[in-house]
């Protein structure tokens, strides 16, 4: 279990700026949206609602967390950066979720969801990892992907080749992320490909606060 503090911490960090009638106290709106990201089904966030007396839809706090508009802070400068890309299903289409972690803190840096992989998306991956992160200065670790490595040596990276060790941090939040997706596979249904997005970037938030 994650020690209250930290649970606290992470509460005041959810902004409810799109709240323009307070039909649910805020407080339970941010404890509703933060039970979502860490774990909890929208079925079982809405019983725990329930517990203080409020009974919402679990589209309702699904829709808190889709305008909540969360974001994974920036400005790291981590020592490495693990990077890596797999496969995430939406519906009946295939897209592919690339991931930038510190494996000093296992925070995640930057995700973005896209409809296939090549290397102009590596580069505009690394691109838009450069403006969010001071990472000229890591070691990027990569696995065998050749458009990994073609984007770090455009972007004038240092990088090297590991399969596991500090790899590992990365491989553990897409095991997380697919945990976390529907049925506990790696399969997004009934959501357009900017949803799962904003989901994603809801999720690094909650990520790097709770780990």
């Amino acid at each position: 279990m994650f020690k209250n503090a930290r649970l606290n911490g992470c509460l005041d960090e959810i902004e409810l700026g799109f709240v323009e009638r307070e039909a649910t106290p805020k407080l339970l709106m941010k404890l509703g949206i933060q039970l979502y990201l860490t774990g909890l089904s929208l079925s079982n966030t809405v019983s725990i609602l329930e517990i203080f007396g409020v009974e919402r839809a679990r589209s309702t706090v699904h829709n808190w967390v889709h305008k909540a508009d969360l974001q994974p802070e920036s400005n790291w400068s981590p020592d490495h950066v693990a990077v890596d890309e797999t496969v995430i299903q939406l519906n009946d289409e295939q897209y592919w979720l690339y991931a930038a972690v510190d494996p000093e803190t296992n925070e995640l840096l930057h995700t973005t969801l896209e409809p296939t992989t090549n290397k102009v998306i590596a580069h505009e991956f690394f691109a838009e990892l450069r403006e969010k992160h001071d990472v000229d200065g890591a070691v990027f670790l990569i696995d065998g992907s050749h458009s990994l490595k073609d984007a770090c040596r455009r972007h004038s990276l240092d990088f090297r080749y590991e399969k596991h060790g500090n790899r590992n941090s990365v491989e553990r939040v897409f095991r997380e992320i697919k945990r976390r997706t529907t049925s506990f596979s790696n399969c997004f249904s009934n959501a357009e490909a900017d949803t799962a997005d904003d989901w994603l970037r809801s999720f690094a938030f909650a990520w790097n606060q709770l780990i």
